[in-house]
C-alpha cells in the first residue's frame, strides 16, 4: 500500500512540474506575454529575478511601465550594464515594446526584480505577478518557479555566469 501511494505521489509531482514547464501565454490588449518564470531562492535570500517574453504584432508599440507581486514588497524593472568591464544591474523606468518584435526578459539582461521577498520562492510553485503597460493596461500572470540556478524555464541549469552580479539569490 505504501509503495503504491509513493508511486502515485511521484506521478502527481512529475505531472505538476511538467505542467509548469509548458509555455504559458497571457494577453494584455494586443500584446502577448509568453513563458514567464522565476528562480527559486536559496535560504535567506530576499531577492529573485522573474523573466518572460513580450510579443507585439506589427504596428503595435507599448511600454512595460512596472510590475508588482504579492510575494515581494518591492518590484522593479532592471537591466544589466557594463561599468569598467564589470556587469552591474540598474533600475530602469520602462521597457519599450516595438511592433512585430519580441522583448525577452532573461538572466543577464532585462528582467523583473522581486525584492524584499515575503518568503522563499520554492521550485514547483507558481507566483502571481501583475504587469502594467502604458497602453495595454494591466495583466496578472502566473509565474512558475524553476530550481535555484536555473537559466531557463523548466529548470535548465545556467552554469557559470547564470547569476546576477550585485544581487544574490536570483
Amino acid at each position: 500500500m505504501m509503495r503504491r501511494l509513493a508511486m502515485i505521489m511521484v506521478a502527481l509531482a512529475s505531472a505538476a512540474l511538467g505542467a509548469a514547464a509548458v509555455a504559458q501565454e497571457f494577453k494584455a490588449g494586443q500584446l502577448t506575454v509568453v513563458a514567464p518564470w522565476a528562480r527559486a531562492t536559496p535560504g535567506g535570500a530576499k531577492v529573485a529575478g522573474a523573466y518572460l517574453e513580450i510579443r507585439a504584432p506589427a504596428g503595435v508599440e507599448d511600454k512595460l511601465l512596472s510590475a508588482r507581486s504579492p510575494v515581494a514588497a518591492v518590484v522593479e524593472l532592471h537591466d544589466h550594464i557594463s561599468e569598467g568591464g564589470v556587469m552591474r544591474m540598474r533600475r530602469i523606468e520602462s521597457i519599450p515594446i516595438k511592433g512585430a518584435k519580441s522583448v525577452v526578459l532573461k538572466p543577464g539582461g532585462l528582467h523583473v526584480m522581486l525584492m524584499d521577498l515575503k518568503g522563499p520562492l520554492v521550485a514547483g510553485q507558481q507566483i502571481e505577478m501583475t504587469l502594467v503597460f502604458e497602453k495595454a493596461g494591466e495583466v496578472t500572470i502566473k509565474v512558475p518557479v524553476a530550481p535555484v540556478g536555473a537559466a531557463a524555464p523548466g529548470g535548465k541549469s545556467g552554469g557559470a555566469g547564470a547569476g546576477h552580479g550585485g544581487h544574490k539569490g536570483h
